[in-house]
C-alpha cells in the first residue's frame, strides 16, 4: 500500500483551544504526526490559552456547585412558600427534602455513565455544550415551576432537577478529559485542579446571591417572626427569592456555552479513536459559523480514511477490547482504585454536611427574630464556612498538585480525615462548640486538599483515550451513589432516637456514631489509593501504556503483537519534535 500523502491543512479552534493538526500537517506517517503533534501539546509553555480553557471548563463546574449548593439554602424557603397550609406550617417535610436532594445526585450518575460513555462514542466535541444546555434549561425551569391539583411542587422539582443532575453529571468527565488533553503535561494537574475548584466559587456565589436577595426583601421578610407566620408581603418575598436565587444558576452557562459549542474535537480523539481528521475539523469551522454540521470534501476525505486510518498503531475501541483491557489487573486495579476512592470519599463528604446546622449554631448563625435574621444568618454562616475551610483547601491543592503528586495529596488526606472523623466521633459529647466548629474545618480543608481534588483529576489522566470519558464517567458515578447513601441512609440515621421537636445536638442524638462509620470509610480510602498510579509530570501516552520503557507498557496497545508496526520507539521518544521534522525533511 502506497505511503499515505501529505495531510491537508484544517480549520477549527477559537481562543480557548487551539488547532494543533495544522503544525504537523505535512508529516506524511500518521503515527510519527500524532507523536510529534502530541509531544507540542506535553510541551508547550504554560501561557494565557491554557487559562482560558481552564476558564471554559470551570465555569461549568462553578454552574453544577452553585446549583447543588443552593438547593440546601432554597429548600426552607419552598416550606414557607407551599407547605404554609400543611401540618408542618411553613417547614419543608424532611421526605420532601431528602427527595428533591437526593433527586440531583441521582440524574448526575445517569449523566456520568452517559455523557461519559458517549463522548468516547462519538467524540467529546459533539458533546461537550450538549449537558450545559440541558443544565441551562432545566434551571430556568425549577424557576418558573408552580404546583397544580395534579402535580406537586416536589414531583415538579425532583423532575427538573434530575434533568439538571444529568447535565451537571455529564460535566464531569467531558470537562476533566477534554481539559487534561488540551493541557501540558507540566501543569495539567494545576490546570485541572483549578477547573475542579470552582466547585468552592460556585458554593460562595450561592451564599453571596442568598444574602444579597435576603437584604434586598429584608422589609418584608420583618413582617414574619417565623415560618408559620410568614404569610402576606412575607411569602410573596420568599417566593421571589428562590426563583431568584435558583434562576441565577443559568446566566454563568450562558456565557460559557458559545466557547464550548465551537471548540474543535481532541487531537488526542482524532487520532485515537475517530481516525477522521477532515471530518473532526470541517466540525469545528461549522460551530464558529453557527452551523450544525460541516460540508466534508468526501473524496479527500475517503482517501485520507482508507490511507491514514489503517496506518494508526492505536487498537480500536470496542466492548471485547474494553473488557480484556480491564481484565489485566494491572488496568482494572487503576479503575478499581479510582472508583473505589471516589465512591469512600463521598460518603463522608455529603455525610458531613449533615453537621451544617449545629455548625451554623456553634458560631451564632442560626435562627433569630424574624424570617429576615433567620435567612440572613443562614447565608452568612455557610460564607463563613465556605471561606474557612473549602476555598483554601482548593487552592492549596491547586498549587502543589504538580509538585507533591496526586498519589501522597490522596493518601495525606485519606489519613487526616480518619483521624478527624475518629476524634470528632468517639469525643463528640466532649467537645465544645469552638472545638467542634474548628475540627468541622478542619474537615473541610482536607477533603479538598486531599480526596475531594484528587479522585476528579487522576481518572482523567491514567486511562487510554478510548476509554478515558467512560472510565471518568464510572469512577464519578461510583462517587455519587457513595452521596446518596450518605444523604438516605445517614441523614435519616442520625435522628435515630430524637425525640418530637428536639433542636440542635438533641435533634441528631445519633451523629458520633454516623461520624465513626465515616472514619471507617476514609480508612477504606487509604486501601484503594494505593491501586491507582502516581500521574505528576508523566504523559497521557505513558500512563496509558504506549509508551516502551514505561512501567505500565503494553506491546498490544503500543501496535507490538497487532500486526502492526511498533508505535514510536525509545530513540524517537528522546528526539525533539523539531529534530524528527528536520530528519523527516531530509528524508
Amino acid at each position: 500500500m502506497a505511503a499515505p500523502g501529505p495531510a491537508q491543512k484544517t480549520a477549527g479552534g477559537n481562543a480557548a483551544f487551539h488547532n494543533f493538526h495544522n503544525d504537523f500537517a505535512h508529516i506524511q506517517d500518521p503515527n510519527e504526526r500524532r507523536r510529534l503533534a502530541l509531544a507540542e501539546i506535553d510541551k508547550a509553555p504554560f501561557g494565557w490559552y491554557h487559562v482560558r480553557a481552564c476558564v471554559v471548563a470551570g465555569i461549568g463546574f462553578f454552574t453544577d456547585s452553585y446549583d447543588i449548593f443552593a438547593i440546601n439554602l432554597v429548600t426552607a424557603m419552598l416550606g414557607v412558600v407551599f407547605w404554609q397550609n400543611s401540618k408542618s406550617k411553613g417547614t419543608i417535610p424532611s421526605s420532601s427534602d431528602t427527595a428533591i436532594k437526593v433527586a440531583t445526585s441521582g440524574g448526575t450518575v445517569l449523566g456520568q455513565l452517559g455523557f461519559g460513555y458517549l463522548a468516547d462514542v462519538v467524540g467529546r466535541k459533539k458533546m461537550y455544550g450538549l449537558e450545559l444546555i440541558l443544565i441551562i434549561f432545566a434551571t430556568l425551569a425549577q424557576a418558573l415551576s408552580s404546583p397544580s391539583r395534579a402535580v406537586s411542587m416536589t414531583g415538579l422539582i425532583i423532575f427538573w432537577r434530575v434533568l439538571m443532575g444529568i447535565g451537571i453529571g455529564g460535566d464531569y468527565p467531558l470537562s476533566s478529559i477534554i481539559t487534561s488533553e488540551f493541557a501540558t503535561t507540566k501543569w495539567r494537574g494545576a490546570m485541572m485542579n483549578a477547573v475542579f475548584a470552582m466547585q468552592g466559587i460556585g458554593q460562595f456565589t450561592a451564599a453571596m446571591i442568598a444574602l444579597i436577595v435576603t437584604s434586598g426583601f429584608k422589609q418584608s421578610l420583618e413582617s414574619g417572626s417565623k415560618a408559620s407566620t410568614c404569610t402576606g408581603v412575607c411569602q410573596l418575598a420568599v417566593d421571589k427569592m428562590w426563583r431568584i436565587i435558583i434562576g441565577f444558576g443559568a446566566v454563568p452557562g450562558c456565557i460559557a456555552l458559545y466557547y464550548r459549542l465551537t471548540i474543535p474535537e481532541t487531537p488526542r480523539y482524532t487520532f485515537d479513536v475517530a481516525r477522521d481528521v477532515e471530518k473532526a475539523a470541517e466540525d469545528a469551522t461549522a460551530y464558529m459559523h453557527g452551523k450544525k454540521e460541516g460540508d466534508v470534501d468526501e473524496i479527500r476525505r475517503a482517501t485520507t480514511m482508507q490511507e491514514a486510518a489503517p496506518a494508526l498503531e492505536t487498537p480500536k475501541a470496542s466492548w471485547g477490547d474494553f473488557i480484556s483491557h480491564y481484565k489485566q489487573w494491572r488496568f482494572g486495579k487503576v479503575l478499581l482504585g479510582t472508583a473505589g476512592s471516589w465512591f469512600f470519599l463521598d460518603v463522608a463528604y455529603y455525610g458531613l454536611g449533615l453537621n451544617n446546622s449545629i455548625i451554623l449554631s456553634a458560631i451564632g448563625y442560626s435562627g433569630g427574630s424574624n424570617m429576615y435574621q433567620i435567612f440572613y444568618r443562614t447565608a452568612v454562616g455557610n460564607l463563613i464556612i465556605t471561606c474557612a475551610g473549602a476555598i483554601p483547601g482548593y487552592w492549596v491543592s491547586v498549587a502543589t498538585i504538580d509538585t507533591v503528586g496526586r498519589k501522597p495529596i490522596q493518601l495525606m488526606g485519606f489519613s487526616i480525615l480518619t483521624i478527624l472523623f475518629i476524634v470528632i466521633g468517639f469525643a463528640y459529647n466532649h467537645l465544645s462548640p469552638h472545638a467542634l466548629l474548628a475540627l468541622y474545618v478542619l474537615a473541610q480543608f482536607f477533603f479538598n486538599f486531599g480526596p475531594n481534588s484528587t479522585t476528579f483529576i487522576v481518572p482523567g489522566e491514567c486511562f487510554p483515550t478510548r476509554y478515558r470519558s467512560t472510565s471518568h464517567g464510572i469512577s464519578a458515578a461510583s462517587g455519587k451513589v457513595g452521596a446518596i447513601i450518605a444523604q438516605c441512609v445517614f441523614g435519616p440515621l442520625r435522628t435515630k432516637g430524637a425525640k418530637a421537636g428536639a433542636t440542635g445536638a438533641a435533634a441528631s442524638p445519633w451523629l458520633n456514631h454516623v461520624m465513626q462509620i465515616f472514619a471507617l470509610f476514609m480508612l477504606c480510602g487509604i486501601f484503594t489509593s494505593f491501586l491507582i498510579p502516581e500521574t505528576k509530570r508523566k504523559t497521557l501516552e505513558e500512563l496509558a501504556g504506549e509508551v516502551p520503557g514505561t512501567p505500565n507498557y503494553d506491546p498490544v496497545m503500543a501496535g507490538h503483537g497487532a500486526g502492526g508496526k511498533a508505535y514510536a520507539g525509545s530513540d524517537e521518544q528522546a528526539r525533539s519534535p523539531e529534530d524528527a521534522i528536520e530528519n523527516k525533511s531530509a528524508a
